[in-house]
């Protein structure tokens, strides 16, 4: 079974290293999701988003969640990178890799890893709009303590 790695970045991310650091011998297959900002959300023309991250916190829970995909799809490495900072159309937010043996369990443990990150790990965006205006996107939200 691989490892597990996952990193907040405040620099582009390299897809090339993100990919060939996940590939191992023992695997036949490998994927690499690639997201990136659109020009566009709901309706409304988006020059840049804005990514603000609890750092130590997004890194532990990056790693719990790629660990969750590698023991249910006995996959070989996965890397999450999440980047942080001022991004442009077209310059990647996030990259997850995710090497196996075979080609079904990468495509499930990667779609599994992005829904958990969207969901689950604590990073905020802020989008600026062409007409000047900034707003912040609803996602993550912690989960309250028990008292």
């Amino acid at each position: 079974m691989g490892a597990s790695y996952a990193a907040v970045v405040a620099e582009p991310i390299d897809a090339a290293r993100v990919l060939g650091d996940t590939l191992s011998p023992a695997d036949g297959a490998a994927l690499l999701f690639w997201g990136v900002v659109r020009q566009q959300n709901e309706g409304r023309a988006v020059t840049q988003l804005e990514y603000h991250a609890y750092e130590a916190m997004a890194e532990r829970e990056m790693l719990r969640i790629a660990d969750e995909a590698r023991e249910r799809w006995r996959t070989g490495d996965i890397r999450v990178v999440h980047r942080v900072g001022l991004l442009q159309v077209g310059e990647a937010s996030i990259a997850i890799a995710v090497a196996a043996p075979h080609r079904g369990e990468a495509y499930e443990a990667s779609r599994y890893v992005i829904e958990q990150v969207k969901q689950r790990v604590p990073v905020w965006k802020r989008e600026g709009y062409v007409e000047g205006d900034r707003e912040w996107v609803p996602g993550f939200t912690p989960a309250a303590e028990p008292r």
